[in-house]
């Protein structure tokens, strides 16, 4: 039996423009596209159920590229920092949540952004210490690559004067060597291990509250890095499976599995892929850190800061090393990479090592490009995870960070789409807005909304349809399922999402004003924006 989706605007993907009057589905599967004359002709005896769009705009379902779910979820639930604007309204919060936990109970934030606050202030933890002086404290950057900590805190992970900077990370120190509370990258990790370890109701309770959000504004599925954080690889893929277990509620995760529990992923029984709504793809690895923190690894020094040139996680020799324990467990790699001294190291890595199965490589940001790295990108059977709400959020503070010279080369989406490289959007929530639609808008306009000028790097701007390409087939195109997912088309996934209004052929205001009336997965509605 089959359900007949028709009235609207049914924008396939297959080609730039194409429009279909009606979709025949059976199972979870297109059976195919035409008129609603051919379509009820060829197929009214098995027609089980009409769904009326009623003139709204359908699309392939929207996918995130890159995201970590339940660290999505943990935004909704925690304590939220993202939308402060000075450091008074971040501090005079802070102490007041401290007030509502019994003293020794953690503080945790997420999201702080520095660049926000006029005066770009970063705490030092003695100012911390008279903000929450009764709790250990842990605030991350909205990059997730610098964290702030007070002296409780710290004690608790036993960081002193003496305590050497670990691999990959740096203790920040004041003149006398005393630790300031600011953590680069891995040196929060010294950090995080003191912190009391999470249950499985939290997980459980976070990754749900995430996807139904994900679901709500048109997301069909996304690809996520969260196995390596939450107690272990078994404890949070039992939550994925508990969540999505295709009863209550139907999203497809695909999960990207960190380098540190990969073995441990091998081991496991699942990596026999037993859940519809739960797939695992490449292994995770970090390259370097974000230009907010300057943790971004450059081949030459930021431009407001000549003495530094950010971090290497890891030198090229673990880099590579790294990569070969991927191909040894017969996995793709997915590579974190800001900057362009970061993705050198990693494209060498990739070279050294090459792929070993037809599952394709990532670049996950590709922030800084120079010409040369293009070049070698193009020689090279690799996808780039973009993420177009950065231009919005690091302009214009970014053009300081690198200098005008370098600047043409940074969030350069368009240079990269014209050399034919693959890019696949996604978001990297909850370090940006989640929903698609604000990337999308962020592609074609590379602004904010209350901005009025042509756009940073405005060459670079994307058209409407590059842009909806970049959460539909690009997304699929990185997983290798463009012969399945992301366009309407018989034979692929009956994924839609479902808009109220034409974001192709309206201004690019009109992509903000749309509304989600529809998320289908598989067939199945899972979220209605109402009753029709």
């Amino acid at each position: 039996m089959g359900t007949l989706y028709c009235n609207g605007n049914i924008y396939t993907l297959v080609q730039e423009g194409e429009t279909v009057e009606a979709v025949y589905v059976e199972g979870k599967t297109i059976t195919e596209t035409g008129t609603v004359q051919s379509l009820l002709k060829k197929y009214g005896d098995q027609l089980e159920s009409t769904i009326d769009l009623g003139g709204a705009t359908m699309f392939p379902g929207f996918v995130d590229s890159h995201l970590h779910i339940i660290g999505h979820g943990e935004k909704l639930l925690r304590r939220d920092l993202s939308h402060f604007t000075s450091a008074e309204e971040m501090g005079g919060f802070l102490k007041s949540e401290a007030e509502k936990e019994y003293p020794g109970n953690w503080i945790i934030g997420d999201g702080w952004n520095e660049n926000n606050f006029l005066d770009r202030k970063i705490f030092h933890r003695l100012e911390l210490d008279e903000l929450v002086p009764q709790h250990p404290m842990l605030l991350s950057r909205v990059c997730r690559h610098a964290f702030l900590a007070n002296s409780k805190a710290l004690e608790l992970a036993g960081i002193t004067k003496e305590t050497e900077n670990p691999p990959g990370g740096i203790i920040v120190r004041d003149e006398n060597g005393e630790a300031t509370g600011y953590l680069l990258d891995s040196a929060a990790d010294l950090v995080k291990k003191a912190v009391p370890t999470v249950t499985e109701e939290y997980i459980s309770n976070a990754l749900a509250a995430s996807v139904h959000d994900l679901i709500s504004l048109g997301l069909t599925g996304g690809h996520t890095e969260d196995l390596g954080y939450y107690g272990g690889f078994e404890k949070t893929a039992s939550a994925f499976k508990e969540v999505l277990n295709g009863n209550s509620v139907k999203f497809k995760a695909h999960l990207l599995v960190h380098h540190s529990v990969a073995s441990d992923y091998r081991q496991s029984n699942f990596s026999k892929n037993e859940s519809p709504y739960i797939e695992f793809g490449a292994m995770k690895i970090f390259s370097d850190g974000a230009f907010g923190g300057r943790t971004a690894l450059l081949s030459r020094p930021y431009n407001d800061a000549p003495d530094i040139s950010g971090v290497a996680i890891h030198q090229p020799e673990e880099l590579k090393d790294l990569v070969k324990k991927a191909r040894t467990l017969n996995m793709a790699v997915a590579v974190h990479t800001i900057g362009d001294l970061s993705l050198e190291y990693t494209l060498e890595a990739i070279r050294s090592h090459p792929a070993v199965t037809e599952e394709r490589d990532r670049i996950i940001h590709a922030g800084l490009v120079r010409p040369d790295l293009i070049e070698q990108m193009k020689q090279l059977p690799i996808v780039i995870d973009i993420q177009p709400s950065f231009v919005p959020s690091d302009f214009p503070w970014l053009i300081e960070r690198l200098g005008l010279e370098r600047i043409p080369y940074a969030l350069a989406w368009k240079t990269l789409l014209d050399h034919g490289l693959h890019c696949a959007g996604g978001s990297d929530a909850p370090i940006e807005a989640v929903n698609p639609l604000e990337g999308i808008y962020a592609a074609v306009t590379r602004r904010k909304p209350d901005e009025t000028h042509e756009g940073y790097q405005k060459e670079e701007k994307l058209t409407a349809y590059q842009a909806v390409e970049l959460y539909t087939k690009g997304s699929a195109y990185a997983i290798n399922k463009e012969h399945s997912r992301g366009r309407i088309e018989a034979g692929f996934d009956a994924d839609f999402t479902v808009l109220d209004k034409d974001i192709l052929t309206g201004g690019p205001e009109l992509i903000l004003e749309a509304k989600v009336l529809y998320t289908i997965i598989d067939n199945s509605i899972q979220y209605r924006a109402f009753h029709r």
